[in-house]
């Protein structure tokens, strides 16, 4: 399975006007604006790649649209009703408008791309939070409400962290502030006391399958059944798994582990060298370390629960059966969660340190055959 095929524009926040799983926060966002009394500043926090920024940007396009002046003036029969909805028009000037960040009244924060990595840079720079005080300095380019989307906010160190404090401390009129976040627990108290927050859960594995079949139509159902347990309630970690191959990776690592409790040492060594050679070693590290350390957290959550996981792919469940055999044996659950703190350590020291990645690969190999035995 490759990548090809997908446009990932269609999936960019920015541009998407789609939102699946979030009715209950849609609802909390929309009562509050029908009340007269929308709060100044939203903290919307959860796990990666379940639609956190695709819901602000759905907020933004909400406002921008809905608080123009004249647009909730009295009609003919009355007041206009209350919407029900946060969809707005997406062939509309403002939905394009966004979609092509040329709308005046909205400044989006966000991390830069690495396009070396494929991926956002992991720091959401402070230089970027400081364009936030000038722009809600200025007056409305169209006479309605300003829109700051902070996407990444945990992700700022502490002058960054303080640079919105300020702003959350006195908030200009008519201006709505969305900060996004993986980890919410990594923002200042004071943020979090001076934010409504919207916390967001994982998608279902049926719900991650539907969207699937939105973005991705041509894969089959095996293909996105797998994806959608492998994404564990995230539809952008299951668009990233596709694009990078994931499926077709973590199916040679499970042919690797199937020697398990005694490493296959000739395949180990093709499967590292087919990993990390031609020019997509450095999509291939990210996926693969990734892959190898959610298989580890997922093989000492069934020894600690004493279950088989539904299996991703056919001849996994068979695979942890017999891992799981000795695992009634004394200490067996400690061994597994602490293969899966080293390996995890180990990776991240190799990209800390620019280690050699195919030793390191081959040294989680070992450590994982040690845990088996």
């Amino acid at each position: 399975m490759s990548g090809g095929g997908f446009d990932p524009e269609v999936f960019n926040p920015r541009r998407n006007n789609f939102l699946e799983g979030h009715a209950t926060a849609e609802k909390l966002l929309l009562d509050s604006w029908n009340s007269g009394r929308m709060h100044h500043a939203w903290l919307i926090g959860g796990p990666p790649g379940i639609g956190k920024a695709t819901l602000a940007f759905r907020m933004a396009r909400f406002v921008l649209t809905r608080g123009l002046p004249g647009e909730q003036e009295m009609g003919l029969f009355g007041p206009p009703p209350d919407p029900t909805s946060l969809t707005v028009d997406p062939e509309g000037p403002v939905s394009h408008r966004v979609a092509s960040g040329g709308h005046a009244d909205l400044l989006t924060i966000q991390r830069t791309w690495d396009e070396k990595r494929r991926r956002f840079k992991r720091d959401l720079a402070v230089e970027e939070v400081r364009k936030i005080a000038p722009f809600l300095r200025l007056t409305s380019a169209e006479g309605g409400w300003r829109v700051v989307i902070v996407d990444g906010a945990d992700q700022l160190n502490s002058s960054g962290q303080n640079a919105i404090l300020k702003i959350l401390e006195e908030p200009p009129s008519k201006t709505l502030i969305l900060l996004v976040a993986d980890n919410v627990g990594a923002l200042l108290p004071t943020i979090r006391s001076r934010t409504r927050k919207l916390a967001l859960e994982p998608l279902t594995e049926a719900q991650v399958r539907s969207l699937l079949f939105r973005y991705l139509p041509d894969l089959d159902d095996a293909e996105r059944t797998a994806l959608a347990r492998l994404a564990e309630g995230s539809i952008g970690r299951a668009i990233e798994l596709h694009t990078a191959g994931g499926l077709d990776l973590y199916k040679a690592m499970l042919g690797v582990f199937d020697s398990l409790p005694r490493l296959d040492v000739l395949g180990a060594y093709a499967f590292a060298d087919a990993t990390l050679r031609g020019g997509n070693e450095e999509a291939n590290w990210i996926a693969v370390t990734e892959l190898i350390g959610w298989w580890l957290g997922r093989i000492a959550r069934a020894a600690a629960r004493g279950t088989i996981p539904a299996e991703v792919v056919p001849g996994e469940a068979a695979l942890v059966h017999r891992l799981m055999q000795g695992s009634h044996r004394a200490g067996a659950l400690d061994r597994w969660v602490e293969v899966w703190e080293n390996t995890n350590h180990m990776f991240a020291k190799a990209e800390s340190a620019n280690l050699d990645r195919r030793q390191t690969l081959m040294s989680a190999l070992a450590r994982i055959e040690a845990a088996a035995g």
